[in-house]
């Protein structure tokens, strides 16, 4: 096997990807400004790879998501997916009329499993609903595929004709995790898809998440704000704040040794397993930047303690660590940031 042959292959590419949403005031409902939801958003992800977005409420995760999808127009960027014949196809300009064979190969599992399924239909219908809309018309090869499926996700053929409220939030997850499943897709959006769950229940969910990637193949974009599950599931971990992407970097090398500010403070709130061990929880100071109008320099400067006077002035590129790391932060160099490892103690300059 050559070198060539044996590199990963990238299944999605995601450059400079921007969501804005106008602001209209006024009678005539002129626009007066924008909520950057997404502000030029770069990342990639490999076949069988799980990259996680993480970042509080609000920092454009679930955006970002969503126009991976076309659920959302982009306003700027591309999203290129390489599909099954192997072509790149740039999702964020495609035509309406050909998004249909590209969400065949694209899917998402929804944050809540009580409201992403329909009350009124059997968990058969729930499932069937992809196959039938992409024209697989024969019912008997449709329920076939359905059997197929619940076994899948570990859940008996003797629940298809049942409702969703005969289901606990665990079994209601699965059955959307078989219906993301049914047209064989190869990448996965997870929107928090466990963040709706009982904690015993979230594990038997991420690890059923883990073998069917394992099994199928997947590519997962998960997204999430619970750093101990990102740190069980994903291969990179990608930090954003306020539309932008602030850290990027393998899952490990990030938990051991930030190189943000911001990424330090998320990692200070992961629960340490140790009682011995005093909390040196980091709260950042102050309230989120507004998306409508962030601040000058870097965005996270008001509530960094690290800032100088470059950080308020200068907006800090992406760029990349003599290990790869990716970092939005002028003193990344300089910087000594506690880890979960090390129990979150005081860094310093």
């Amino acid at each position: 096997m050559t070198a060539a042959s044996a590199a990963p292959e990238t299944i999605l590419e995601v450059e400079g990807l921007k969501k804005w949403f106008p602001i209209s005031r006024g009678l005539l409902r002129r626009v007066v400004g924008h909520v950057r939801a997404v502000d030029d958003v770069t990342f990639s992800i490999q076949r069988g790879e799980t990259l996680s977005l993480v970042g509080e409420s609000g920092c454009g995760k679930t955006t970002t998501s969503r126009c991976i999808l076309r659920a959302l127009t982009p306003t700027g960027g591309s999203i290129r997916f390489r599909g099954e014949d192997g072509n790149q196809v740039d999702v964020a300009t495609v035509p309406k009329a050909g998004l249909r064979p590209l969400r065949r190969q694209m899917q998402m599992i929804f944050q809540d499993p009580f409201s992403s399924l329909n009350p009124r239909m059997t968990i058969t219908d729930i499932i069937a609903e992809p196959l039938l809309v992409n024209g697989v018309t024969d019912l008997e090869e449709r329920r076939r595929r359905v059997r197929e499926l619940l076994d899948l996700v570990q859940l008996p053929a003797a629940y298809m004709n049942r409702f969703p409220h005969a289901f606990s939030g665990g079994q209601r997850q699965r059955i959307g995790i078989a219906r993301a499943l049914a047209l064989n897709p190869a990448l996965i959006v997870a929107d928090e898809p466990v963040s709706a769950l009982d904690v015993s229940v979230q594990a038997q969910v991420v690890n059923l998440l883990l073998d069917l990637q394992d099994r199928l193949g997947l590519s997962y974009l998960f997204v999430a704000h619970d750093l101990s599950v990102v740190k069980h599931v994903s291969d990179r971990v990608a930090v954003m704040y306020v539309g932008k992407i602030v850290e990027l970097a393998p899952t490990a090398q990030l938990f051991a040794r930030p190189r943000h500010p911001y990424t330090e403070a998320l990692l200070s709130a992961v629960p340490v397993p140790d009682p011995r061990r005093r909390s040196g929880r980091i709260v950042p100071r102050g309230e989120v930047a507004d998306p409508a109008n962030p601040p000058s320099g870097c965005h996270f400067h008001p509530r960094c303690r690290y800032a100088v006077e470059r950080c308020r002035v200068e907006a800090p590129a992406l760029r990349a660590m003599p290990d790869g790391h990716l970092t939005r932060c002028h003193l990344a160099e300089e910087l000594s940031l506690a880890s979960v490892q090390e129990g979150h103690s005081p860094a310093s300059p």
